[in-house]
């Protein structure tokens, strides 16, 4: 799995349209990526990470740590 996510992460940041659809739609790019289809559970894992080591989901952290807080 590690082999698989360095491989999505590799190719995102050497194509930025691929990025750009990553962002839009994420599970079918790492799907087309890695040319399998994966269970959700899997497949959310392997999104998670991919976001968190491309610093993509910064954002969205700020905005769930805003809204917990009140």
């Amino acid at each position: 799995m590690k082999e698989k996510i360095e491989e999505v992460i590799n190719k995102l940041k050497s194509d930025p349209k691929l990025l750009d659809n990553f962002k839009s739609n994420p599970t079918k790019t790492v799907e087309g990526i890695i040319g399998v289809d994966l269970p959700d559970d899997q497949i959310n894992g392997i999104i998670d990470t991919v976001k968190t080591k491309l610093n993509l989901d910064q954002a969205g952290i700020t905005d769930k740590i805003k809204g917990f807080l009140g």
